[in-house]
């Protein structure tokens, strides 16, 4: 699903606490009924309540499950997009929202930037959107599946990628610095680089492949498996000393690192190693001529005091989310995240995903009639400038990926004042101006 955040801007802050009050209803039911969204938001008056939910209805933030027991709605992963959105913007993590750069199986990667300007990375984890491609095959793991529960481990996976990237961050090892993690989000470090896949010749293959596996051995020594390391999540920056180029290779995607002391940790080891090895052989033509390296080997130089497993697990990221998400792991075979990413920035096609897990042939939004009144709003409140600039967010494009070349990113702020207040105050004083009110 496409990322559209021009609903950001006139949600008000009404809006907002329903929006909590059905997320946090959500933990304990699919469907939140709207009693207990009126509770949870502390609004007063039912009439209220109603009109928020009509209008976050209206832009697909929550929806109505068609055939339901009871009146109640669910949160889309819209709307915790915007949450999460939200959570970045108050932080001041991120000021505002450019092109998608980059999609995986189970991810959406975007370029940001910061209230300073910086280029950030904004990456959506969206687990379960091609596990359900094998629903009828996995009956047993889907049996107890549903739009909540793959929110909740796409929670857990941007939980885990953050705590591990935070202390490989700060150990040295070549990741993305990680800025800041909200709920099913992390917000990251951009780094001008392409993934391994796209390069088709390196001056030195032995050199670089040398370095990768460095990379595994060192990760190993740390208690660390990375678990999907191939070409699609290693990025290589590229920088030059005097008339040399110098490559240097960046680890990515981490949802699926396991530890060393994992059931199938060898497995999962010598997977990484063969990857590397397969990839060099078939597109660099590169065969090395050393065997190995080889996990029992890794495991005699590590130094049982630094562990960083044992951190991570330590820092709030326990066994019991940790068995949740591995059992994930296991299920899709390992390869939670095969991305394809620009990381050098430009549009990418979306690839055609099955959004099944967000139930929409199953979901009705608001009615006819509320999606006319709100057609009949927005028109006074988006001019055309308004409307010329949101349509820059388009990722819709007849390339997988763009050649990096003076890129515009089509970075443009979410524009949501400070005083949300002021803003129910100035629409409604619009639909007044315009017979819409008394």
């Amino acid at each position: 699903m496409k990322l559209d955040i021009k609903a950001i801007r006139y949600l008000t802050s009404e809006d907002w606490r329903v929006l909590q009050a059905v997320e946090q209803g959500s933990k304990n039911h699919e469907l939140v009924p709207t009693p207990l969204i009126q509770h949870l938001a502390g609004l007063r008056g039912g009439s209220g309540v109603h009109r928020c939910i009509s209008n976050l209805a209206k832009v697909d933030l929550i929806a109505k499950v068609k055939n339901a027991k009871y009146d109640g709605y669910r949160l889309t992963y819209g709307g915790l997009d915007y949450l999460a959105l939200n959570s970045h913007r108050k932080a001041d993590s991120v000021y505002s929202l450019g092109n998608q750069i980059g999609v995986g199986k189970e991810s959406d990667i975007y370029i940001t930037a910061s209230p300073e300007g910086r280029q950030l990375v904004l990456k959506l984890h969206r687990l379960g959107r091609i596990s359900f491609r094998t629903v009828k095959a996995n009956r047993d793991y889907l049996r107890n599946r549903n739009a909540g529960s793959w929110m909740h481990l796409s929670r857990l996976a941007a939980q885990k990628e953050h705590a591990f990237m935070r202390v490989l961050y700060r150990e040295g090892f070549p990741v993305p610095e990680p800025v800041a993690w909200s709920r099913h989000t992390i917000v990251m470090e951009f780094i001008d680089s392409f993934p391994l896949r796209m390069i088709e010749s390196v001056p030195d293959p032995g050199k670089l492949y040398g370095e990768l596996m460095e990379m595994i051995v060192a990760l190993a020594k740390r208690g660390l498996i990375h678990g999907d390391f191939n070409e699609f999540n290693i990025l290589v920056k590229e920088g030059t000393k005097g008339d040399k180029v110098i490559l240097t290779p960046i680890m990515i995607d981490f949802p699926q690192m396991v530890s060393t002391q994992h059931a199938n940790a060898q497995m999962y080891f010598d997977r990484d190693v063969e990857g590397v090895r397969r990839y060099f052989e078939r597109k660099l033509k590169y065969v090395s001529d050393e065997a190995g390296p080889f996990f029992a080997d890794a495991l005699k130089t590590a130094d049982p005091e630094r562990r960083l497993d044992v951190e991570v697990e330590a820092s709030g990221f326990s066994k019991k989310m940790a068995r949740e998400l591995d059992r994930y792991v296991e299920f899709t075979g390992g390869d939670m995240d095969d991305e394809t990413v620009a990381g050098g920035g430009g549009d990418v096609e979306e690839v055609e995903d099955e959004d099944e897990y967000d139930a929409e042939e199953d979901v009705e939004g608001a009615d006819d009639e509320v999606r006319e009144e709100a057609e009949q709003e927005d028109s006074h409140l988006e001019d055309a400038k308004l409307a010329a600039e949101l349509r820059a967010l388009t990722t819709e494009d007849d390339l997988a990926v763009k050649p990096v070349s003076a890129v515009d990113y089509g970075l443009l702020p979410f524009d949501v004042p400070r005083d949300l207040d002021g803003v129910a105050e100035k629409v409604k004083t619009r639909k007044k101006a315009t017979g819409w009110a008394i």
